[in-house]
């Protein structure tokens, strides 16, 4: 008797969405590759190349791909711009996503997302933080939640890629959302996730400088910028995203508690080797994000898909997405206008006198 697969569409086909193509196909087994979705001519030829001789069928139209024959799920790597349109637009087809992230840079917008998806609680919709699925961060969450560090009271988090003189991410500041939602958003998650979803932001502020990229200036964004959310309770998240890293790249954590910490990836390693010479010990560190989290997407590939047959709990909640953006807007709005944010003990916003 054969096994039942669950039938996945993949929308996109950029940098991102080539990787979850791969995983869906080469690397879950329970899931299977039937369809992919790009309005760009070059990721279809990508496609062609890559995944028509396994079986899946090519789209130039999302809405197309979504009356594909017994698909089940749909994997959203597209422009940030339409997560949001693509994801209720497959919900609305009684179909399982997995989003990569951020579900919108505007909060509203995630809002509505959410709403739409506790309208059909029989659907597992995800957003791909992929972080959680990282055997590293999994393990650190186990100690905290032991009660190893005592109580856990400071994050500091930092997403640091390398730098890339091409203008890339210069034409990408441009509806980004900018560099706290656009890439601390995953360290805001992860504050979520080891401090608890139910914290709520007391103060928030954020400094930036342009330090390599002049051209970003125009879009109101920076290439390093440090915020920090001070939350009821008495807690701190302290946040480091940068665009100019000369070595590769560097996304570390640490959770501080009152008896000890724990730190991932502090000293970031391609892999186990260290090169011993006469100029000292050389290690290699990851190119990019993808190289730091490869077994990371797969897991969440996999997962997903046994969330989705076995209709067992997604490992997170989708509302946290939302909630991550709508700290990475206030972290953007303090950066961009220097003021400090402050909210009151049920996160409503408040204004206090300039003294």
């Amino acid at each position: 008797m054969a096994v039942p697969k669950l039938k996945v569409g993949v929308a996109g086909l950029g940098r991102v969405a080539k990787r979850h193509a791969r995983n869906f196909l080469n690397f879950t087994p329970q899931a299977e590759l039937v369809a992919a979705f790009s309005p760009d001519p070059t990721e279809l030829a990508w496609g062609r190349q890559h995944l028509e001789s396994y079986g899946v069928t090519l789209y130039d139209d999302y809405d197309k791909m979504l009356q594909h024959p017994g698909l089940m799920a749909v994997v959203i790597g597209t422009a940030t711009s339409v997560h949001a349109e693509e994801t209720i637009k497959a919900m609305q087809k009684n179909l399982h996503v997995l989003c990569e992230k951020p579900l919108s840079t505007d909060p509203r917008v995630c809002r509505e997302v959410v709403a739409e998806a506790r309208k059909r609680p029989h659907l597992k919709v995800m957003c791909g933080f992929s972080r959680r699925f990282d055997d590293s961060y999994r393990d650190a969450f186990n100690k905290v939640s032991q009660g190893l560090i005592g109580r856990p009271s400071i994050v500091r988090s930092q997403t640091c890629d390398k730098y890339d003189p091409s203008g890339f991410y210069v034409q990408y500041a441009s509806w980004s959302g900018g560099v706290f939602v656009d890439m601390s958003v995953h360290d805001i998650d992860l504050t979520l996730w080891f401090l608890g979803d139910d914290i709520v932001p007391k103060s928030i502020s954020a400094h930036g400088i342009v330090a390599v990229q002049p051209e970003l200036k125009k879009y109101n964004d920076y290439d390093n910028a440090v915020g920090i959310v001070e939350f009821h309770g008495g807690k701190i998240a302290y946040f480091y995203c940068s665009r100019m890293m000369a070595h590769g790249q560097e996304d570390t954590t640490e959770i501080i508690g009152t008896e000890g910490k724990v730190s991932v990836n502090t000293n970031p390693q391609r892999n186990l080797v260290n090169y011993y010479h006469a100029g000292g010990i050389t290690r290699e560190v990851p190119e990019d994000f993808q190289g730091r989290f490869e077994k990371a997407f797969i897991q969440e590939a996999n997962e997903f898909t046994d969330a989705c047959l076995n209709n067992k709990p997604l490992p997170m909640k989708l509302s946290n997405a939302a909630k991550a953006v709508e700290i990475g807007a206030y972290l953007q709005e303090a950066l961009v206008t220097g003021k400090q944010i402050h909210f009151d003990e049920f996160g409503r916003r408040i204004e206090r006198p300039n003294l």
